[in-house]
């Protein structure tokens, strides 16, 4: 077993909250970020609950190595410290490069974003909205860089929306409180039930889940939302990632 693969307890002590990555040794490409205190670091090496991180490390024992562990950075202050380090590796290096499934658990507070988003996420500029608006949460859904069919496909569907659905103009697409698109409906289908590029069409049916489909809003609207603050316009607390606006019950 490599050195590196053992953290004397001595050391451990000292690391504090640190930052690790899995570099695969075949390519010298990082296929995994970590963050903890301890043995943490090693912790995941003989997991089988993640595939994607299973078999990347499996190849590479397959070939007679092993993975190697690099600390990123160490000695950090606290566990927020650790989260934000990791989040800003991973959106760095792209969640799609990596065995991670997520993009961090600080993604939201201190992920890789656009100076511009940065700026209405501090400021709040709180938007005025007048015309008939669906507003759509999709922060489980949204990751930096993200191209325009993704964002679209991941705002348009599939949501348990009521009727009310029918009366809404516009759909936004709402990370944080941010307003990041404007669409402008055309339809609303069942769930499931329209082309989606990322699975190349390939859907189930969503009985009691509706879809729309539509185009990007005109220029002005646009101007005049993305990246304005929506966030006041959800129920406080609530869960639901669906809010109407201008639309009568």
């Amino acid at each position: 077993m490599p050195v590196d693969l053992k953290i004397p307890r001595t050391v451990a002590s000292k690391l504090g909250y640190y930052v690790y990555v899995y570099v695969d040794p075949l390519h010298e490409t990082v296929f995994y970020v970590g963050k903890g205190r301890g043995s943490r670091a090693l912790s995941r090496l003989n997991a089988t609950e993640h595939k994607r991180l299973t078999s990347t490390i499996r190849r590479i024992r397959q070939s007679g190595l092993a993975p190697r562990i690099d600390i990123l950075a160490h000695n950090l202050p606290n566990e927020q410290a650790a989260f934000a380090v990791e989040s800003a590796a991973i959106d760095l290096i792209g969640i799609h490069n990596l065995a991670n499934e997520v993009r961090g658990h600080a993604a939201a507070r201190y992920g890789r974003t656009s100076l511009s988003q940065v700026v209405a996420h501090y400021t709040k500029k709180k938007a005025v909205i007048k015309e008939p608006s669906i507003l759509v949460r999709i922060n489980r859904l949204y990751h930096f860089g993200m191209s325009d069919v993704e964002l679209y496909d991941a705002t348009r569907s599939a949501w348990k929306v009521g009727k009310r659905k029918a009366n809404a103009r516009y759909a936004m697409a709402v990370y944080e409180g941010v307003v990041r698109e404007v669409y402008k409906i055309t339809e609303w289908l069942e769930g499931g039930s329209t082309f989606a590029a990322q699975n190349l069409g390939k859907r189930k049916r969503r009985p009691g889940r509706s879809e729309f489909v539509g185009t990007l809003a005109e220029d002005e609207i646009r101007k005049r939302y993305v990246n304005t603050y929506v966030g006041h316009l959800f129920r406080k607390g609530a869960q639901f990632p669906i809010a109407y606006v201008n639309i009568a019950r």
